[in-house]
C-alpha cells in the first residue's frame, strides 16, 4: 500500500491548520465546535470541525443478529422480475431462522430456499416493496439470477431486518475494502465514509460504533509506516465516533503513539480531550482495559509538554470536577488517582525489578538511625526545687512522689548498669534521606513531577478529600518511592491536607488501615522514613487526631509505645500540642513505670508552657482530690448543687464518662449546661433532684447516646418528656412518681423503638 501520496484537499487544509506551535489555545479556553448547517464539511477551521450526521429524527431500531422470517426465493432473469412479483400466484413461503453472521445471511436449518448461506457481497441491492400487489411487510435482496424476499410480521420487524441487513452488507464492504487497501487517499475516503455511516444509521446498539472503530483499530495495527500526517488525518476523520465510545485496546495504543511523538500537535487538546474525559467519568474498571489508562496517562504527560504546562493540566483537572463545589462524576476522582499509582509507579519500575538488591523500608529506616549524629537537643538538668506533686486521675487520693536525688542517680547512672536508660537520651531524629540517594532518569523525574503534582490539585477539593484519604491510606506507593525523598516531600502537601481537614473520616485516614503496618502517620513522624521537618507534619497530625476525643485513652497509648521519644522531643522545643499530649498521659495514668513518668515530668519543667501546664495539671488534681475528700461522706448542708458539679467538671478530662449518678443531691435543670459537655454519657441518674423540663429538653438535644435515664421524683412534665422522643438510643426510662400523661407515655413508646424498661407507677399513666 502506497502511504505516501495525500489528497490536494487534505494538503491545503494541512497548510491552513498546522502552522505555529506557538499559537495554541490553552485547555480552558477551547470550546466544542459548532457544526455547520447543512452537509457541508468545513476541515478548514480546525481539526474537529467535521459536521456530525448524528440521525436525530426518526425510528431507531436495535441491530437484529438473527430471527425468525418467511423467505421466498425467485430464480428469474432481469427482464421478467417486475412481471412475477406482481403475479398473483407467488412462489410458496418457507418459514427460517436466519442468522446474519459478519459474511453472509445463513438459516439454522439450511435446507429448501435457504440450502446455501447468501454471501453479502452477492447481494446486488436491497429494498422495501411498496408498490401496489406487492407482499406485504417485505424485503426484496437482488442476487445474480434472482430475488430473495424475506416477509416479517409488520413494518416494524420488516425495517428492522431492512436496516440491519443494510448495516451488515456494508460494514462488511468497508472491512474487505480498509483490509487490502491500494491508495491513501482512497483509504481515508472510505473511513470519512464509514464514519458518516455508522453515525446516520438508524440503528441504536453499541456494536454500530464500536465495529467502525474495530476496523480502523486493524488497518492502523497492520499498517505501522504511516507518516504522522496521516495518523492526524486518521484521527481527525474518527473524531466524530468518539464522543460516546471508549477507543479499543489497538486504538488506544495507536493514540498513545501519537501522544509521544507529537504531544504539541493540536488534535491532542481539540480530539484526545473528550475522549479522555469520557474515560474519565465513565470508565468502571481500569484492569480489564489497561491502554484506556495508559492513553490517559500519555495524554496527561502531553498536555504537560505544552508551552503552558501544568497550567494546562490544572485547567484540565478542575474541567473534570467542574465549577461546583461538588463534583457530579463520582467515576472521575478513582480513575484519576489509579492513573496517577500506575505511572507513579512505572517511575520507580526499574528499580522495583531490581527489588531483590533494595533495602526494606526497615532496613532504610535503620540505616538513616545509624548514620545519625547525637540528639539535636542535649538531656535536660532536673530543676533543683521539687515540683508540685501531681495526683494520679485513676486513682484519686494517690499522689505521685519522686525524689530528686533518685531520679538524678538514675539520670547519670554508669555504664554497663541495669538502670532504664533515659528516653530524652533516645530520641529518634529526621532520617538523613539524602544518604539513599536514588536517581531518576529525567523523563521518569518529569512524570514524577506531573503526577505529584495532580494528586496535590486533587486534595485541594474539598468534596474530593475524604475519597482520596481513604484511596491513599492504605499507602499504595512502592517502596523506593517512599524511600525518594523528592517524592516524599511532594506528596508531604497531601498529607498536610488530610492532617489539616476537620472530617474525622478524612484525618482518621493518616492511620494505619491495621495494627503492625505503618501508617502515614507514623512515615511522616519523626524517625519515620519521610520526615524531613523535624517533626512539624508529625505535630499538626497529632493536633487533628486528638480532636477525635472517643478514642483519646486509646491514642494516647498508642503514642506512648511507639512514638514517645519524638513526642518528648517536641515538648522539649516548646511544641505546645505536645506538652498537652505529656500532660493527658500523665493525668489518664498512661505510664505505668515511674521512671518514666519522672523524665516526662523533667521534659515538661524545662521549658516555660510545659511548666505552666504542668502546674495547672496538678491545681486540678489537688482541686479532685479534696472535691471527693470533701463529699466522701456528705451531709445536709454538704449535697451537691449545680456549682458543685460545675467545678467537678471542670477540675478534668471527663470525655470518656459513660456513667454519672446524681440521684438526692440539690441539682436543677441548670446542671444541663455542664452535662451536655459529656458525649459518651450512656446511663444518668436524676432520681429525687430538681431536674425539670428545662433542662431535659437541653439533654435531648445533644446526648445522643443516652441510654438508661432515672427521673424517678423530678418535677418534670409532659413538656419536657416529649422532648425525649429524639433520643432513639434510650432503652431503660424511669419516670416513676412524675406528672407523665397517658398520651405522652404512649407517644414516646411508639417514637422509642428500643425502649425495653419503663416505669411508669405512681403517675396517670400507672
Amino acid at each position: 500500500m502506497d502511504f505516501n501520496s495525500s489528497g490536494g484537499g487534505n494538503e491545503l487544509h494541512n497548510k491552513q491548520f498546522y502552522q505555529s506551535e506557538e499559537s495554541k489555545p490553552l485547555l480552558g479556553e477551547m470550546s466544542a465546535p459548532t457544526p455547520p448547517e447543512g452537509n457541508n464539511i468545513k476541515l478548514g477551521a480546525g481539526p474537529c470541525k467535521r459536521t456530525l450526521l448524528h440521525c436525530s429524527s426518526g425510528m431507531r431500531y436495535k441491530l437484529l443478529q438473527e430471527g425468525d422470517i418467511q423467505v421466498c426465493v425467485v430464480k428469474h432473469p432481469r427482464t421478467f422480475l417486475s412481471k412475477i412479483l406482481t403475479s398473483k400466484f407467488l412462489r410458496r413461503w418457507e418459514p427460517h431462522h436466519l442468522t446474519l453472521t459478519d459474511c453472509s445471511l445463513a438459516s439454522a436449518t439450511p435446507t429448501g430456499y435457504m440450502e446455501a448461506a447468501l454471501s453479502y457481497s452477492t447481494i446486488e441491492d436491497l429494498q422495501l416493496l411498496s408498490w401496489d400487489n406487492a407482499p406485504k411487510y417485505c424485503v426484496q435482496l437482488s442476487f445474480p439470477g434472482g430475488t430473495v424476499l424475506l416477509q416479517a410480521a409488520n413494518s416494524y420487524l420488516r425495517d428492522q431486518w431492512f436496516h440491519s441487513l443494510q448495516w451488515k452488507k456494508k460494514i462488511y464492504k468497508y472491512r474487505k475494502v480498509l483490509n487490502n487497501p491500494s491508495r491513501w487517499e482512497v483509504v481515508l475516503k472510505e473511513i470519512r465514509s464509514l464514519v458518516d455511516m455508522a453515525l446516520t444509521s438508524p440503528l441504536q446498539d453499541e456494536s454500530i460504533h464500536q465495529a467502525p472503530l474495530q476496523i480502523i483499530s486493524t488497518l492502523l495495527a497492520e499498517n505501522t509506516n504511516l507518516s504522522s500526517q496521516d495518523h492526524e488525518n486518521i484521527i481527525v476523520a474518527i473524531a466524530p465516533l468518539l464522543e460516546k465510545n471508549h477507543p479499543p485496546p489497538d486504538l488506544c495504543e495507536f493514540f498513545c503513539k501519537h501522544c509521544r511523538e507529537r504531544p504539541r500537535s493540536m488534535v491532542v487538546i481539540e480530539v484526545f480531550t473528550p475522549v479522555v474525559q469520557r474515560i474519565l467519568k465513565h470508565n468502571m474498571d481500569f484492569g480489564k482495559c489497561p491502554r484506556l489508562r495508559l492513553f490517559t496517562q500519555e495524554y496527561i504527560l502531553a498536555l504537560n509538554e505544552l508551552n503552558a504546562g501544568m497550567e494546562v493540566v490544572k485547567k484540565f483537572i478542575h474541567s473534570m470536577h467542574g465549577p461546583s463545589g461538588q463534583c457530579p462524576h463520582p467515576r472521575v476522582l478513582p480513575n484519576l488517582v489509579a492513573v496517577c499509582l500506575a505511572a507513579i509507579y512505572s517511575c520507580y519500575e526499574e528499580l522495583i525489578n531490581s527489588r531483590d538488591n533494595s533495602p526494606s523500608l526497615k532496613e532504610i529506616r535503620n540505616g538513616c538511625q545509624q548514620q545519625n549524629e547525637p540528639p539535636l537537643s542535649p538531656s535536660p538538668t532536673l530543676p533543683l526545687s521539687p515540683p508540685p506533686s501531681i495526683v494520679n486521675s485513676s486513682e484519686i487520693l494517690v499522689e505521685l512522689e519522686r525524689n530528686n536525688n533518685t531520679a538524678n542517680a538514675r539520670r547519670k547512672g554508669p555504664a554497663g548498669s541495669d538502670s532504664e536508660p533515659n528516653l530524652i537520651d533516645c530520641l529518634l531524629v529526621s532520617p538523613a534521606l539524602n544518604a539513599l540517594s536514588i536517581q531518576l532518569p529525567a523523563q521518569a523525574d518529569r512524570v514524577l513531577g506531573c503526577f505529584a503534582l495532580i494528586l496535590k490539585m486533587l486534595s485541594d477539593y474539598d468534596d474530593w478529600r475524604p475519597a482520596l484519604a481513604s484511596l491513599l491510606q492504605p499507602i499504595p506507593f512502592p517502596k523506593e518511592a517512599l524511600a525518594h525523598a523528592k517524592f516524599t516531600k511532594e506528596l508531604k502537601y497531601v498529607i498536610q491536607r488530610f492532617a489539616e481537614d476537620p472530617r474525622q473520616e478524612v484525618h482518621s485516614c493518616l492511620l494505619s488501615v491495621r495494627s503492625g503496618k505503618d501508617g502515614w502517620f507514623q512515615l511522616y513522624s519523626p524517625g519515620g522514613v519521610a520526615c524531613d521537618d523535624d517533626g512539624e507534619l508529625f505535630a499538626s497530625m497529632v493536633h487533628i487526631l486528638m480532636g477525635s476525643c472517643y478514642k483519646t485513652k486509646k491514642f494516647l497509648l498508642s503514642l506512648a509505645e511507639n512514638k514517645l521519644g519524638p513526642c518528648m522531643l517536641l515538648a522539649l522545643r516548646g511544641n505546645q500540642t505536645m506538652v498537652e499530649i505529656l500532660c493527658l498521659m500523665l493525668e489518664y495514668n498512661i505510664m505505668e513505670n515511674k521512671d518514666t513518668q519522672l523524665q516526662i515530668i523533667s521534659t515538661l519543667e524545662s521549658t516555660p508552657v510545659g511548666l505552666h501546664m504542668y502546674e495547672q495539671l496538678c491545681d486540678r488534681q489537688r482541686e479532685l482530690k479534696e472535691l471527693v475528700s470533701y463529699y466522701c461522706k456528705p451531709t445536709k448542708a454538704q449535697t451537691p448543687h449545680d456549682a458543685d458539679l460545675a467545678r467537678l467538671l471542670s477540675s478534668g478530662s471527663f470525655g470518656n464518662l459513660e456513667n454519672l449518678s446524681l440521684a438526692f443531691t440539690n441539682v436543677t435543670s441548670a446542671c444541663a449546661e455542664q452535662l451536655i459537655k459529656l458525649p459518651s454519657l450512656k446511663q444518668l441518674n436524676l432520681w429525687s433532684t430538681q431536674f425539670g423540663d428545662t433542662g431535659l429538653r437541653l439533654l435531648s438535644e445533644h446526648l445522643a447516646c443516652l441510654q438508661v435515664l432515672n427521673l424517678c421524683e423530678t418535677p418534670v412534665t409532659d413538656a419536657g418528656l416529649l422532648s425525649l422522643s429524639s433520643m432513639k438510643s434510650l432503652c431503660s426510662l424511669n419516670m416513676n412518681s412524675t406528672k407523665l400523661t397517658a398520651d405522652t407515655y404512649d407517644d414516646l413508646k411508639a417514637k422509642l423503638p428500643n425502649l425495653k424498661e419503663v416505669d411508669v407507677r405512681y403517675t396517670e399513666a400507672w
